[in-house]
């Protein structure tokens, strides 16, 4: 019997390949015929798995949310000092930016244009609060500085951690580990050079 040269797709391998597109393309002007070609099937053959792009986007940004919030039920995330918590939190961030790059990419250029990106960035802001929470213990404990709003202080944080999807490509020389320690160096201890 022979068999067909034609990938085989599922939902799961269809919003990997629009995640790209999407990044590449922004998702407003992504059409499903350009889906379809990055896949090499046809329109109709992406239609037998997903209702549209919505779709597509909704899975997209459930795959990088999802993986975001079950870092904060991780035991290193809820168990000892703030400060570590928080140190792990960040680590696993940026760990996450690289695995899961065109997921994340997508997430933070969401704008809140339809109720799929509202649901996303509100999700979103949930786990900020979470990372503000941790952040606040922290800084109660005496572990962080106490002199800047926590709120602020996740931000710029998380901010810090994923606005490397913007420039970060793959097979680069940099790897994860180095990516998280120098995001986790630069938001606990900055560039100022420590007087002794």
């Amino acid at each position: 019997m022979p068999t067909s040269s034609r990938p085989r797709y599922d939902r799961q391998s269809l919003t990997i390949v629009a995640l790209d597109v999407f990044r590449q393309r922004g998702y407003d002007a992504t059409s499903m015929e350009q889906l379809a070609a990055a896949a090499g099937i046809s329109k109709a053959a992406i239609y037998h798995h997903v209702s549209g792009k919505e779709e597509l986007l909704d899975a997209g940004l459930s795959m990088a949310l999802d993986a975001l919030e079950a870092v904060l039920g991780e035991e290193q995330a809820t168990t000892g000092a703030p400060v570590d918590r928080v140190r792990h939190v960040m680590r696993r961030v940026v760990e996450l930016e690289v695995e899961l790059l065109a997921a994340v990419s997508v997430l933070l250029r969401a704008r809140g244009n339809s109720a799929v990106e509202r649901r996303a960035l509100d999700r979103r802001r949930r786990f900020d609060r979470a990372v503000a929470r941790l952040i606040a213990q922290a800084q109660s404990d005496g572990s962080l500085r106490d002199d800047i709003d926590p709120v602020i202080a996740a931000r710029l944080a998380i901010g810090t951690a994923t606005w490397l999807v913007e420039w970060y490509g793959t097979g680069g020389k940099l790897g994860v580990d180095a990516l998280a320690d120098a995001v986790v160096t630069m938001t606990f201890d900055g560039l100022a050079v420590r007087k002794r």
